[in-house]
């Protein structure tokens, strides 16, 4: 994408007027759901505070004719023959075709969504609507490229019927195929997109806005992963005003990843 920072900022609606901050304040926003009648909002933890370690394992769920110990074991190929296969829940059904994910395996930031959408669905890879073109604005704007250094997956890997949120037994069935996606990536970050995302790796049910400005933890075994969460860039294009706040988040990704770099983790910057 051959476009000036400001350009970048432009696209998702910012503007001029922001600027890499060294610390970006992170204001506590409802829920995404509850944004329009909920009353205004508190301010939300500081974004140096870190949340409990991860929470407990989601039950293991059968996978198609694969077990999640056998989709354990398997490689990039053997995983999205699987995850095209599947048929694990009803939205199997009605799927043009799974959407597993795209980008760089080996990436050192992992982005998550929820679900694909029609278009997604129709060309078998995530965010390539209009939330896509958000998201790769959304990337440019901290130096990021997708498909270089990145990996975007979702919770589910099947559309939801008319673009509707996952629900619980979806994200449930869908687990161990984006389980195994992170332990075969690895990444150095994991950026949750929307509360279904948030749902599918931290296992719990949590208010978006009062999980943004904190540091979570994914473990695998001995793969411990830091995790943070923000906006679905769907949500940023019926929210315009949020965006700013999505620009915190990305901040704070890009904060972390440098504070880790100094703490001696090899991370790689990203260029100022």
């Amino acid at each position: 994408m051959n476009l000036t920072r400001e350009q970048m900022l432009e696209e998702m609606g910012l503007g001029p007027i922001w600027r890499l901050r060294t610390a970006p304040p992170v204001d506590e926003m409802p829920a995404e759901d509850d944004v329009r009648s909920a009353p205004a909002p508190d301010s939300a933890p500081s974004v140096s505070e870190t949340a409990a370690a991860s929470a407990p394992q989601r039950p293991a769920a059968p996978v198609g004719a694969r077990s999640a110990e056998a989709v354990a074991a398997l490689g990039w190929p053997e995983l999205r023959q699987s995850i095209a296969d599947c048929s694990a829940c009803g939205l199997c059904r009605e799927r043009k075709q799974a959407v597993p994910g795209v980008g760089d395996e080996n990436a050192d930031w992992l982005f998550i969504g929820e679900g694909p959408g029609s278009e997604e669905d129709a060309r078998g890879e995530p965010f390539v609507g209009q939330a896509g073109k958000l998201l790769d604005a959304m990337l440019a704007a901290i130096d990021l490229e997708r498909g270089r250094n990145v990996y975007i997956a979702n919770a589910v890997k099947c559309r939801p019927p008319g673009n509707r949120t996952p629900e619980a037994e979806e994200i449930t069935a869908c687990w161990p195929y984006l389980k195994r996606q992170i332990a075969l990536i690895r990444p150095k970050l994991i950026v949750l997109l929307g509360r279904a995302a948030l749902q599918a790796v931290l296992h719990e049910e949590r208010a978006l806005g009062a999980s943004r400005g904190k540091t979570f933890e994914y473990r695998d075994g001995e793969l411990v992963v830091p995790v943070i969460v923000t906006y679905h860039p769907a949500y940023l294009l019926r929210n315009l005003p949020d965006k700013a706040k999505a620009w915190e988040d990305l901040c704070f990704a890009r904060r972390l990843m440098r504070e880790q770099q100094a703490a001696g983790m090899d991370l790689p910057l990203s260029p100022a």
